[in-house]
């Protein structure tokens, strides 16, 4: 990072309880949105295993689909925080609606395309002839809710951008409380199988949606803000999220590199990789709730025209980042005795499993500075330079991963690679922070 004046004492325990005050709610949100699967699968599973088959075929298809357009929340928080921080409250909810009217654009082509589809998708995961109807029948059905799903991402934007992580942590709880009880009702209660679960999803998302949408709507009318539909924003909106989607579908092209390689290793491989991946996904949500925290925070400093506060910050929650990831990695170390056998009681998975759960403990702090400056570029609408970061990542990667099969590796050296891919992250996001350029203070880029 450039270099800041000496931060006081004071100033650090303000920046810690602005972080603190983001990022827990912002953390249990981010545990919540899992549980929709969880619920669902628990529901299903007792229908069958070729329900519970086509379940996974097609939530896969779901959460990637959705997954693609998470910059719908990551530069609606930016552009939003930043006209918090100039204090044009009524700017940065019409930013906010540009964004909301992006998400029921981009849903409803999302749904016009998959529920054509569905069929040819299904087959190109590979699903047996018993799962393939329940997987297009789940996958036609929730993919009705996509808009409501992408409203949400925006919506949570909006809030974030306001410094508001509460208000999302609220409806996340009162949409999983209400998926349970729909999925339940309508697969037993109702006796629309695998169906009713897709339904049950779907009336929680719009639920969800309404609650935020209500919010929002408020907001509006109380700074005058107008929630007519302006191409011009809408165009903005789009634009400012490119790099974020480039930077993203990177990102899961790595994952799918991984996958890839771990099921060219064996089976006992692949189910080890598996199980690690779910783990470092779940260490994710924590380093990735300071992210959010950061987003917010460092959009609504620059946008005040504080550049001193934001290095501060930014340099404050590194040191965040540092000390989560060693916890995290010590976390692993010391309790995997315990979860280990939760997961699998397969020896040779176990012993497959354990050097390489081992790297990625001695990894964590890595991903802890990782995340805190990803939250801090996209917070400072970095989003070009992260695009053509990540593709870079990207390309170190996967030649290196590619060859770990003719080489002789196995799945420890596979997370060696993970683990080079997190650094040259780390390498790219540092240098970019120090150089200061990500620094551009005003409501707009």
């Amino acid at each position: 990072m450039t270099q800041a004046p000496a931060t006081s004492r004071a100033d650090r325990r303000r920046h810690d309880r602005e972080i603190i005050s983001l990022a827990l709610p912002a953390f249990a949100a981010l545990v919540a949105e899992p549980l929709f699967l969880m619920v669902d699968s628990a529901v299903v599973g007792h229908l069958g295993t070729p329900q519970l088959a086509g379940l996974a075929i097609a939530a896969a298809l779901l959460s990637t689909a959705v997954s693609v357009f998470v910059f719908l929340a990551y530069a609606t928080t930016a552009a939003v925080a930043r006209r918090v921080g100039a204090g044009d409250l009524q700017a940065a909810i019409r930013q906010g609606m540009d964004g909301i009217w992006l998400a029921l654009l981009l849903g409803a082509a999302v749904v016009a395309l998959t529920l054509p589809a569905a069929p040819w998708l299904v087959d190109v995961f590979g699903a047996s002839d018993t799962a393939t109807p329940h997987a297009v029948t789940y996958l036609r059905i929730s993919s009705l809710g996509i808009p409501a799903m992408l409203v949400v991402l925006a919506a949570t934007g909006v809030l974030r951008g306001l410094q508001d992580t509460r208000t999302p942590l609220y409806v996340a709880i009162a949409g999983f409380t209400a998926n349970a009880a729909l999925s339940i009702g309508l697969v037993y209660g109702a006796g629309l199988g695998i169906a009713g679960s897709a339904w049950g999803t779907v009336i929680a998302q719009y639920g969800m949606a309404s609650a935020y949408l209500v919010v929002v709507v408020r907001g509006a009318r109380r700074h005058g803000a107008s929630l007519r539909p302006d191409a011009a924003g809408i165009r903005a909106s789009a634009q400012a999220g490119v790099p974020l989607l480039v930077r993203t579908l990177s990102l899961r092209a790595v994952l799918m590199i991984a996958t890839a390689v771990a099921a060219r290793l064996g089976d006992a491989e692949v189910a080890a990789h598996q199980i690690i991946l779910s783990l470092w996904s779940l260490m994710a949500f924590a380093l990735d709730a300071i992210a959010i925290a950061g987003q917010a925070i460092i959009g609504r400093y620059l946008g005040a025209g504080d550049a001193q506060g934001a290095r501060q910050v930014c340099r404050r929650m590194v040191q965040w980042g540092v000390v989560s990831g060693v916890v995290l990695g010590a976390l692993i170390v010391v309790a995997r005795p315990l979860f280990i056998p939760l997961f699998t009681g397969d020896t040779t998975v176990q012993d497959t499993l354990l050097p390489a759960l081992l790297v990625v403990a001695v990894s964590q702090p890595i991903s802890g500075v990782v995340f805190v400056l990803d939250g801090v570029l996209m917070g400072a609408g970095d989003g070009l330079y992260l695009a053509w970061a990540m593709l870079l990542t990207l390309a170190v990667f996967a030649p290196v991963a590619l060859a770990i099969p003719a080489l002789g590796g196995g799945l420890t050296a596979l997370w060696w690679a993970m683990t080079l891919m997190m650094s040259v992250r780390m390498a790219t996001l540092w240098l970019r922070s120090r150089s200061g350029r990500w620094i551009v203070t005003g409501a707009t880029r």
